[in-house]
């Protein structure tokens, strides 16, 4: 009997090189194939009437690319922190217009965000503030390259090397170097290489790519500021600790004073800027892996723009999108497990740490219940995490339950193929998820359960009832 073939997996690849922002991002994934107009209306679900995505060809070194701009379209915008963000992709649970794989990647992308620039300005992440329209820039680009990475069907992704530049910056706190801290934090687990590139042998003119210059959102929106720039650049979010904050200087249109002399955008002599903060958020929240091409056969290339444009040098971001085959058993694959015995945590905090665990990029965890030394009863933590989150995660186990140490040891797991699709019900969109033998045959089909129970929520009917009519609609689609 011949075995079915090996099911294909839908594979991207990032190719952060040349650095990495938020918009040169989506860009590539339209340009790739996703739905732009799919995006706006994703964002007009969101936030209703306050942004326009657009895109334009442009020519990059030499390179033709796909432009995407952000027009705001509201002349004062509230201020958001992550709380309220994460209150309103919570919120959208069960609009069909707002796909739930869509809510979980933004969701994911947008913790890893908060928690870098709280750290980096001293404050909880719930309370990190992102200027008026700087959040809509994230928003949109956040929010839209997720919503793009679900429409084009990608079921893993890999990423480069990323460049983050070098030199110094001027901003409202003094002088900092690059990367900046919240991109230093994002990146920490991430091989990242400064990217200079030096002219060639004879050639006098210097190389600058700064990062104020080079990837940027023009808006016909004006916004007034202190310091009375007209336009954002590309540095967004712009997360600070307060809503009174002033932006800091290499976010702001003009030249800036540095070491005595004009510096444009106000970095020191170096490269500067090459990936941002979003854009490097994105990257960890979208990539399990990084280093070369993994093998695959390419289906779509995508390329997305950043403003400047250098000669010799293209400013873009690829995305190489293709289908590798599933090998004919299933590949260990490594990760690390933590685990902490807890004695004195009160048993109503458990459902929140495993969640808060889960959030921060734990591919799973549970507890099991043990006795101590003198008969005491406690309880065990496991958290299984890819090895470059371990120190993350294992920080995280000790914040929320007090441990004052993490055990930790290498396992391989030995994992079936899965995809995700999704069925309607009663109006209502499902994720399901689809788990394959090595022939590539179906062994199950399980609606996600949160989508079932904001189903059941909008319906008025039992989680119960919901989760047998989801799992009736996903077994009509073997056919």
């Amino acid at each position: 009997m011949t075995s079915a073939p090996a099911l294909p997996r839908r594979l991207a690849y990032i190719d952060a090189s040349a650095g990495v922002a938020g918009d040169m991002l989506l860009a590539a994934l339209v340009d790739a194939g996703a739905d732009l107009d799919g995006v706006q209306r994703v964002l007009d679900a969101l936030v209703p009437g306050s942004m326009r995505v657009t895109r334009a060809v442009v020519d990059r070194g030499g390179q033709r690319a796909l432009k995407v701009d952000v027009e705001v379209l509201v002349e004062d915008p509230p201020h958001r922190t992550w709380a309220s963000i994460r209150e309103m992709l919570e919120q959208a649970r069960g609009d069909e217009a707002v796909p739930g794989r869509t809510i979980d990647l933004a969701l994911a992308v947008f913790g890893r965000l908060a928690d870098a620039e709280g750290a980096t300005h001293g404050v909880p992440a719930d309370e990190v503030h992102f200027h008026e329209v700087g959040a809509l820039d994230s928003l949109a680009d956040v929010i839209g390259a997720c919503e793009a990475w679900r429409q084009l069907g990608i079921t893993e992704g890999a990423a480069s090397v990323i460049a983050v530049g070098s030199g110094r910056i001027r901003a409202a706190h003094g002088d900092i170097p690059v990367p900046v801290p919240a991109v230093a934090r994002l990146a920490v687990g991430w091989p990242t290489v400064a990217g200079e590139i030096l002219p060639p042998r004879g050639h006098a003119h210097p190389h600058s790519h700064g990062h104020g210059d080079a990837h940027t959102h023009t808006h016909t929106h004006t916004h007034d500021h202190p310091h009375g720039h007209e336009h954002t650049p590309h540095e967004h979010p712009a997360p600070v600790p307060g809503s009174d904050a002033e932006l800091p200087a290499h976010m702001q249109g003009g030249p800036h004073e540095h070491g005595g002399r004009r510096v444009p955008g106000g970095v020191a002599p170096g490269i500067g800027e090459l990936a941002t903060p979003t854009g490097v958020a994105l990257v960890r929240g979208l990539a399990a892996t990084a280093g070369p091409q993994p093998a695959m056969t390419l289906a779509a290339l995508g390329v997305g723009a950043g403003t400047k444009d250098t000669p010799g040098r293209p400013n873009v971001v690829r995305v190489l999108l293709g289908e590798t085959a599933a090998d004919a058993h299933a590949t260990p694959t490594a990760a690390v497990q933590l685990e902490a015995n807890v004695d004195d945590l009160d048993p109503r905090l458990w459902p929140g740490t495993i969640d808060a665990l889960l959030d921060a990029g734990a591919l799973d965890a549970w507890t099991t219940p043990i006795v101590m030394k003198r008969g005491r009863p406690a309880t065990t933590l496991h958290v299984l995490a890819r090895r470059e989150d371990r120190e993350a995660i294992a920080e995280l186990v000790m914040d929320r339950t007090g441990s004052l140490g993490v055990r930790s040891h290498h396992v391989e797991r030995i994992i079936r193929r899965r995809a995700f699709t999704e069925v309607t019900v009663e109006g209502r969109r499902i994720a399901v998820k689809i788990a394959h033998a090595p022939d590539g045959a179906v062994v199950r089909r399980e609606p996600e359960f949160r989508d079932v129970a904001a189903a059941a929520a909008a319906l008025g009917i039992s989680e119960r009832e919901m989760l047998g009519r989801a799992r009736a609609a996903a077994e009509a689609l073997r056919g």
